[in-house]
Parts: structure tokens; sequence; C-alpha cells
């Protein structure tokens, strides 16, 4: 499908962007510090089945429609920014009991996973990503069709991304275990995940571009 040269430049814009500081990493890390290693692993697992949504509605044209339809495309960027935000509090307003991080009940551990798929399906920012990304190294003349390249590339592209992601919860969580488990350390990195999910939210809710 793709001649060497460009699948370099494919790989390695690919590992650019999923190992590049940002949004995704920083939700993904405070999941971790606020919940644990096992919320972490299940927030990148929500993330990574949601952004398939953006795949297949970029393999078969869907997600063009965000760029024909400016205010759809708004009105969701703000529901997604509004639902991390609500996150975030929530974090913040649950107290959790010395100690107990490590071992959190299953039902906290399925909602950072419910909650990562939402919070991935409501973002706009990755459909437009792959509708504007995935098209340089689609080939026409290949002997796969258009919509199969286009399957195949943001898979890879998602498996990448997702690849980040569980390396910024093996480090989040190496952080995490150096503090200590006293109640007053688990406020502060309950207040930490909160606080950066809310300014996320802020910032995708009010981000112009």
């Amino acid at each position: 499908m793709l001649n060497i040269e460009t699948l370099l430049a494919f790989a390695t814009a690919t590992a650019l962007f999923a190992y590049m500081p940002g949004p995704a990493l920083l939700y993904t890390a405070a999941q971790t510090i606020a919940r644990g290693k096992r919320a972490g692993f299940m927030a990148a697992l929500g993330i990574h089945l949601g952004c398939y949504v953006h795949v297949f509605a970029a393999a078969f044209g869907l997600s063009a429609i965000f760029t024909v339809v400016p205010t759809l495309y708004f009105a969701l960027k703000l529901l997604g920014g509004i639902y991390l935000v609500f996150l975030g509090v929530q974090m913040i307003r649950t107290r959790m009991v010395a100690g107990s991080t490590p071992d959190l009940p299953q039902k906290t551990v399925r909602r950072a996973f419910v909650d990562s798929i939402l919070v991935e399906v409501f973002n706009p920012k990755v459909a437009i990503f792959f509708i504007a990304f995935l098209p340089q190294f689609v080939s026409p003349d290949a002997g796969f069709p258009i919509w199969l390249q286009f399957l195949i590339l943001g898979t890879f592209v998602n498996c990448a991304f997702t690849s980040a992601d569980v390396v910024t919860v093996l480090f989040a969580s190496e952080v995490k275990k150096r503090l200590t488990k006293s109640s007053k350390v688990q406020d502060l990195t309950r207040w930490l995940g909160g606080s950066l999910l809310v300014g996320l939210g802020l910032k995708l809710a009010t981000d112009r571009a």
C-alpha cells in the first residue's frame, strides 16, 4: 500500500504525534494519579476503543461532516469540554480512604473505562486529526480500496497512541508509588487529577482552533 519512504514518514509522524505531551496523555495521567494504575489502564483502553469511532468515521467519510457543518463541531466540542469538567469536579469531590487507591472498587475502575470512551467519542478534534492526517498517506492507485486504507492506517495510529497512554500510566503510577499513603497526600493527588481534567475540559470547550 505504501512504499518504504512513505511508510517511514508515516511511522515517524505517528510516533511524534503519539508521544508528544498533550491533552490525551494528561488525561491518562490524571486518571492514574487520582485513581491508581488499574483505573489508568482502563482509561487507556477506553480511549483506544472510543478512538475507533473516529477511525471508522474517517474511513467512511462521516468525519467530513464537521468541516461542512461547523456548528455541529463546536456543539460537540463544547459538550465534550463540559463533560471533562464534570468528571474533574466529581474526582475532586470523591474522597478515598488513605491507602485504598491501588485497590479501588471495580465499580470505580469500570467508571474510568466508560468515562474515557465517552471523552474520546465526544472529542471532535480527534475526528479532524484523522481526516487531516490520514489522507496524506492514502493512495487511490493502491491495491486496497480507500476505506480499507483508512482503517489500516487509522488502526496503526490508534495503537501507537495507546502505547503512549500505557507508558504514561506506568510512569504516573511510579510517581504515585513514591508518595506516602496518607490521607493528605491522597487528597492532593485527587485534587491534582481532578484539576487536570477541569483544565483540559475548559481548554477543549474554549479553544477556537
